[in-house]
C-alpha cells in the first residue's frame, strides 16, 4: 500500500499529472485581475498541486490564489477549467447577503433593523404568531431568527430537505413554527452575541424574496447592481418551482468570478473604484453576530469566521458550500483564495480537507511572501 502510494506521488511530482503545463502561471485574460508569478518554483506549493492532481485531495476541482489584487496561482483538476461554471451550492448565501447590501447602499432597504415581513408577505400563515413580524432582515443574515429551522438536525420541521418537496419554498419558511428552547439548550439572551444559530437554508430564500420583491427582479438586479459591476458575465441561477432564483445554493459561477467576490470584501466593499457595497455593510458582515457551536467557528452575515494556518493562524472570513469549497478572505495577508470542490459524499471530510490545503500548504507560503 504504501510503495502504492510513493509511487504515484512520485509520478505526479515528476510529470505533474492532469495540472497545468506551466505551473503557477495564470494566464492574463481581459476579465479585470492582473496576474504575477509570486509562487513559481515553491516547492510546497508544487506538492500541493500534484497531489491534488492524483486525487489524495479529492474532487478538488480548482486552486486560485490572489495576493495583493493579483492573481499568483491557478489550477483546475479533474476535466474543470477557467471556463468551468462551479455548483456553489450554499456559498451562494454570501453572494444574498451581498445583494442585500447592494439594497442598503441605493437605499432600497434602509437598514437590516427592518422587518422581514415588511418586504415578504405570504398569506394564510400556518402557526400564526406576531413574533414572526419582529423577524428581522439581520435575523436571516445571521441565521438566528426565532423559527424552527435547522438544517443541521434531522427532526427539524424546518430541515431544507423538507422545503424541496413542496412548491413554494418562501411560504415554507413562514409557516413554521417557534423555536422552542428547552432548559438544557441555551436561551439567545445567555448566548455570546445573543442570539441563537441554527443553520438555515429556507431563510436565505427569503432573503431573496425579499430582494425579488423590493428591486423587481432578482435575477436582472443582481446582474445590474453585483454581477455587471464586477465584469462576471457567465453565470447560472438554479430556479425555484415558482420562478425565484435560489439564494440559498447553486449558483454557478467561474472560480475567477467567485475570487471577485473575495476581492470585493477585502477592498472595504469597492471593485475598480465603484463602491458597490458600504464600507459598513462589509464591516458589518464580516464580524461576529453569532456562536455556531462548532471548531470555534463564529457567523457574521452569511459569512463564516475562523482562523487558518498550521503554525500561524491567520484571520479569515469565508463562504462555504458542500463538497468542501471555500473562498476565504484573510486582509491580514492581502489574501483571497478559492478552493471549488465536487466531493459532495464527503460529509466532513470534503470540508476538513480544503481547510487543510489551507492551513499545511497555501497560508504558510504567503506569509513567506510577506516577509
Amino acid at each position: 500500500m504504501y510503495k502504492s502510494t510513493f509511487s504515484l506521488l512520485f509520478l505526479a511530482l515528476c510529470l505533474n499529472i492532469n495540472s497545468q503545463i506551466t505551473p503557477f502561471n495564470p494566464e492574463p485574460t481581459n476579465d479585470g485581475w492582473k496576474t504575477e508569478n509570486q509562487l513559481l518554483g515553491n516547492e510546497s506549493i508544487k506538492k500541493m498541486d500534484s497531489l491534488i492532481s492524483i486525487n489524495e485531495f479529492k474532487e478538488i476541482s480548482s486552486v486560485v490564489i490572489a495576493h495583493r489584487g493579483k492573481i499568483i496561482f491557478e489550477n483546475y483538476y479533474n476535466d474543470n477549467n477557467k471556463d468551468t461554471k462551479h455548483n456553489t451550492r450554499s456559498a451562494t448565501k454570501t453572494i444574498t447577503g451581498t445583494l442585500i447590501g447592494t439594497l442598503i447602499e441605493n437605499g432600497s432597504i434602509k437598514s437590516v433593523s427592518q422587518n422581514a415581513s415588511k418586504f415578504s408577505k405570504v398569506k394564510n400563515l400556518q402557526n400564526a404568531d406576531n413574533r414572526k413580524d419582529k423577524i428581522t432582515i439581520e435575523d436571516l443574515l445571521t441565521m438566528s431568527s426565532v423559527l424552527e429551522c435547522d438544517d443541521w438536525e434531522e427532526s427539524s420541521r424546518g430541515k431544507e430537505d423538507r422545503m424541496y418537496l413542496i412548491e413554494d419554498w418562501v411560504k415554507f419558511y413562514w409557516d413554521l413554527p417557534i423555536k422552542g428552547f428547552p432548559e438544557w439548550k441555551p436561551k439567545p439572551k445567555d448566548s455570546k452575541y445573543g442570539r441563537s444559530f441554527s443553520y438555515c437554508t429556507a431563510g436565505v430564500v427569503v432573503l431573496g424574496d425579499i430582494i425579488n420583491n423590493v428591486s423587481g427582479s432578482l435575477e436582472k438586479y443582481a446582474d445590474k447592481a453585483l454581477f455587471s459591476k464586477l465584469g462576471i458575465t457567465d453565470y447560472h441561477w438554479q430556479i425555484t418551482p415558482t420562478g425565484l432564483p435560489m439564494t440559498g445554493g447553486g449558483l454557478g459561477l467561474k472560480s475567477r468570478d467567485l475570487l471577485k467576490i473575495g476581492q470585493l470584501y477585502l477592498n472595504k466593499g469597492k471593485w475598480n473604484d465603484a463602491q458597490i457595497i458600504s464600507e459598513n455593510f462589509v464591516e458589518e458582515s464580516t464580524k461576529p453576530h453569532a456562536e455556531v457551536g462548532m471548531f470555534d467557528y463564529e457567523y457574521g452575515y452569511l459569512w463564516w469566521l475562523s482562523s487558518f494556518g498550521k503554525e500561524l493562524k491567520k484571520k479569515s472570513f469565508f463562504m462555504s458550500g458542500t463538497g468542501g469549497s471555500k473562498i476565504a478572505v484573510f486582509p491580514e495577508l492581502d489574501l483571497v483564495v478559492v478552493l471549488t470542490s465536487t466531493f459532495y459524499s464527503g460529509g466532513m471530510k470534503s470540508h476538513n480537507q480544503t481547510t487543510k490545503l489551507l492551513d499545511e500548504y497555501i497560508i504558510p507560503e504567503i506569509i513567506k511572501l510577506k516577509k
